[in-house]
């Protein structure tokens, strides 16, 4: 709840549904009054929200019409509407009003009402642009003196718009003034309050000449005025800023033309000219004949109207999926989401659903971020899932390839690559220090410095050696190389950790209720029964990494001690190295698969048994076994698959299938930042 508009409570807002998608099992959302002329902005962008499955008529009670007419009327119909839906969600997010036309103490006192016949605790969120802490403390007493009036409780108050820089000052100004509420703030970020370049077309009355209709979504950083020569204009270009131009200036047009296909220089989010001069002929040919993305609009306006009109333009937060996920980034950052869930009481859910653990791997790799090289640039699914881990701040990205070239493909793809460093192959003192290293990691195999030149030539090879040294922390690579090579040179110079005698893999299974663990079902063809035990306890960490009770079911045909023959001998055996090397582990084996998983056929099986129907963590006996019964679980199952992980390397590097979907690759990315943390 907010007492006045533009507050930005949508983050806010936004950071509750995420906070609470990893902790309960549906989440509603719920807008007591809309404007009712056109789709609720907001709450269009909530609904939105992957946990969130819910439409958009049941989502709100009524619209200002409605509480015009009355008020008294309208609430009893909002708390109608609301326990209409209330019982179907474990919680449900309440977002209140605060739009411009009917601002001031009516309104917050409805707002009040409002919660507290919902019986909702609020977040109270106070906008901290142009006010100091004080002051924000000051105008937060006085505005929930109404919300006490009216019995409604306060449980947060979290200042929002706040200075970069001075997040502490207003953070601690909150928590001297009440102890009893959770504070937190949300940083202002130029991101979050842009506009598009079409809302700034359609604001300066033009249309677009030249460009993708699509590029009219892109977000405007800021605007800047171009009366001046070329190369002044150049030298003040920012990112995904808008240029006003006078109309009788084109020749500056091929200039920033070359400018934008370059990719030496900032992309811009449009070109607008002014003073409704007609583009001459030459030009305009010029304009459709030369290969490029920048949008281009013209209006009758004057250059200062047309400035005038842009610098009052502020973008809606929900207005992008890169908005989006920035607010979410920043209410995990900036505010403590457990301490919040604790005030409003929420009981956390002993399932795991797969959307809820998907969340949770974004937050984990969120809290101490890595940076992860992907070494395959040139394919449009990496340069796409790069751009969705940057807005979300999952992982510091490192790009291989030439830099113009990986951002002029961003760009004509649509990716932001913002935040990414962009490291050229070619880089001399890079080849060489890389070269100096390899030859002598691998002297003892009579390996050259020319022979390990011609090695830093494979994105691969370059790519782990960042690894190796430190200049990344892991790396995920595959989506058009084989398994092999992706995890070759890591076993030349990375190598297995110390007791490990061989890498390999593990499958994160999101199943409907939990998630469980499936190794080896990629790597490692026959394992013996020594590396059996070195993927069962590899696999047991890989499920403490990710938040897993490990309980391990050492896969076999054969149940304790009913069967023989040396495959069930194998698995035996690797079960009495499992206890020798790690006897803190609960494991189970050999053991068949509905005795791990079905609890009633475990006890029957195995009573007493810790592990029999509760198992966590499967390790297969053999490849063919593993990958076709992850398979079978993911295709008729409906299960997601999250993986391959692979295990036992010193430092992370994982492997993506060749038909990576992009979401696998975000999901990979998020997965390879968290074992660094743990490495």
């Amino acid at each position: 709840m907010a007492p006045e508009g533009q507050t930005g409570k949508s983050v806010v807002a936004l950071g509750i549904v995420d906070a609470l998608t990893r902790e309960v099992e549906s989440v509603g959302v719920f807008r007591p009054i809309i404007k009712g002329t056109e789709p609720d902005q907001i709450l269009t962008a909530l609904l939105r929200q992957p946990a969130v499955h819910q439409e958009y008529e049941e989502s709100y009670g009524v619209t200002y019409e409605d509480v015009r007419k009355d008020a008294d009327e309208a609430l009893a119909r909002i708390v109608h509407r609301y326990g209409e839906i209330a019982g179907h969600f474990d919680a449900v997010v309440i977002l209140g009003s605060d739009f411009k036309d009917a601002l001031g103490a009516p309104e917050l006192g409805l707002n009040a009402r409002i919660a507290a016949n919902l019986n909702a605790p609020v977040a109270f969120t106070v906008s901290a642009r142009d006010r100091s802490p004080e002051q924000v403390v000051q105008f937060a007493r006085s505005s929930m003196e109404e919300l006490k009036k009216h019995h409604a409780t306060t449980i947060a108050v979290i200042p929002t718009r706040v200075p970069s820089g001075h997040e502490a000052e207003y953070a601690n100004a909150v928590r001297a003034a009440w102890s009893d509420v959770v504070s937190g703030v949300i940083p202002a970020h130029r991101v979050l309050s842009a506009p598009v370049l079409g809302a700034q077309i359609k604001a300066v009355e033009g249309h677009l000449v030249a460009g993708r209709e699509e590029m009219l979504e892109h977000d405007s950083q800021t605007v800047i005025v171009g009366a001046m020569t070329l190369p002044n204009l150049l030298a003040r270009l920012e990112p995904e800023a808008t240029v006003i131009m006078p109309g009788d200036r084109t020749e500056m047009i091929p200039g920033l033309l070359m400018a934008q296909t370059s990719g030496a220089f900032p992309q811009l989010a449009g070109l607008i000219l002014t003073g409704g001069y007609e583009i001459p002929d030459p030009i305009q040919q010029l304009i459709t004949s030369v290969p490029h993305e920048l949008p281009i609009a013209v209006t009758d306006l004057g250059t200062f109207t047309t400035a005038e009109r842009l610098f009052r333009i502020e973008g809606i937060m929900t207005s992008s999926d890169r908005k989006v996920e920035l607010g979410r980034r920043l209410f995990n950052e900036f505010v403590d989401g457990g301490a919040l869930l604790g005030a409003m009481h929420v009981n956390r859910a002993e399932i795991r659903t797969p959307v809820m653990f998907e969340y949770q791997i974004n937050e984990m790799a969120r809290r101490a971020k890595r940076r992860i090289v992907l070494p395959e640039s040139n394919d449009d699914r990496i340069l796409e899932a790069a751009s969705i881990v940057l807005r979300r701040g999952t992982a510091d990205i490192i790009l291989l390839g030439d830099p113009t070239e990986v951002k002029a493909r961003a760009l004509a793809s649509g990716y932001s690559l913002e935040g990414a460093e962009l490291v050229d192959m070619n880089t001399p003192e890079l080849v060489e220090r890389f070269s100096e290293e390899y030859a002598r990691l691998r002297s003892a195999k009579g390996v050259t410095i020319e022979q390990a030149k011609e090695k830093m030539t494979d994105p691969s090879y370059f790519g782990t050696m960042m690894v190796h040294l430190g200049l990344a922390d892991g790396m995920v690579s595959g989506a058009a190389n084989t398994t092999a090579n992706t995890i070759r040179p890591s076993l030349e110079f990375v190598k297995t950790k110390p007791g490990v005698s061989v890498v390999n893999s593990s499958f994160l299974m999101c199943m409907s209720d939990r998630v469980d663990v499936y190794g080896d079902c990629a790597v490692n063809p026959d394992p013996t029964a020594e590396q059996l035990a070195d993927i069962a306890i590899s696999s047991a960490q890989t499920a403490v990494a990710f938040g897993i009770e490990p309980r391990v079911a050492m896969l076999s045909y054969s149940t304790g001690s009913s069967g023989a023959g040396a495959d069930v001998d194998k698995v035996r055996e690797a079960t009495d190295l499992v206890r020798l090397r790690a006897p803190h582990l609960k494991v189970e084996g050999p053991i068949q698969f509905d005795a791990a998983v079905d609890p009633e056929v475990g006890q029957k099986k195995m009573p007493g048994s810790e592990v029999a129907g509760r198992a966590t963590v499967f390790i297969f006996p053999d490849l063919n076994t593993g990958n076709n019964t992850y398979k079978a679980v993911q295709r008729s199952a409906g299960a997601l698959a999250v993986g391959p992980v692979l295990q036992g390397l010193n430092k992370p590097v994982n492997d993506l299938s060749r038909g990576a979907l992009v979401d696998d690759i975000v999901n990979t990315i998020a997965i390879t930042a968290i074992q660094a943390q743990n490495t």
